[in-house]
Parts: structure tokens; sequence; C-alpha cells
């Protein structure tokens, strides 16, 4: 009899543990993000090296202080993957990570599959926005915008 009750406890104990990890790595933390009005989404030029603000509408993200990593976007813009690669620095290498599921205007692997067969073009937003860590927007030809936070090269050659 002792041995059910002690194989119930760790089922149990499992169970809520299971429950509260997947709890805080999908919704615990994030917060929807408070974007200063024209000034939302900003893309570094190739003048000036500087982030500049760029037209953006319908713009949703979220975002965690428990990583740098976390950040995600959503938005629309009227300006053309022409004008945007003329103006603003191209982003090599650039690598959607998967947002949690209920953050659903973000798709992960349909962003990062535009890259690959060039659909999407993506564009340094802000180096250095964290320690290591660059903000990246990809921008469809139909205005469909994301943006995201990922570690820079110099951070995975570390």
């Amino acid at each position: 009899m002792n041995g059910k009750i002690a194989a119930g406890a760790i089922v149990i104990s499992a169970a809520v543990a299971g429950v509260a990890i997947w709890y805080l790595q999908v919704h615990a933390f994030y917060e929807p993000v408070t974007f200063t009005p024209g000034q939302e989404i900003t893309l570094t030029t190739i003048e000036s090296g500087q982030p500049e603000p760029i037209l953006a509408e319908d713009i949703t993200g979220i975002d965690a202080d428990s990583s740098p990593l976390r950040f995600r976007a959503c938005f629309t813009t009227p300006l053309t993957q022409a004008m945007l690669s003329e103006t603003y620095v191209s982003y090599q290498g650039a690598e959607p990570l998967v947002a949690p599921g209920w953050f659903d205007c973000f798709d992960a692997v349909e962003i990062g599959t535009a890259l690959e067969r060039g659909e999407a073009l993506a564009f340094l937003s802000q180096a250095e926005v964290h320690t290591d860590v660059d903000r990246v927007v990809a921008v469809f030809p139909d205005g469909r915008a994301f943006a995201w936070h990922q570690l820079n090269p110099a951070a995975k050659d570390k």
C-alpha cells in the first residue's frame, strides 16, 4: 500500500512540474511591447549606418525580460523591397526564432523558408540591441513584415 502512495505522489509531482515548466516557457514572462509612435520599427541605413524609423502599420509585439532573444513583432509596411534594398543594410544569416504558439502572427518556419527562397528579404534593424544580439526585420513582397532578435555573427564565432 505504501508503495502505491509513494508512486502516486511521484507521478503527481512530475505532472505538476511538467505543467509548471511548460507554462514558464510558453506563457510566463512575455509581455506586449509598447512601441513609441512613429518609431515602432527602425532599419539601419546604408548611408549613415544609423537606425532610422520606417513606416510600420498594424504592429504587434511581445518581449520578455528573461532573455534578450524573446522579442518578436509582426507588422505591415507600404515600403517596397526594392526601395528598402537600396536604402537599408541587408542582414546575412537571418534565422527567425520560433515564437510561442499563442503569438500566431509570427511563423518562424514560413519566414525562414521565404528568406531561403529569396521571397522575403532580411534587414538589420539595430545592431547590438543587447550584447551580441541584433534586431532583424524580414519583409515580404506583399508588405507583411516581421522582427526578431538573434545572436549576431560575432557572437556565434565565440
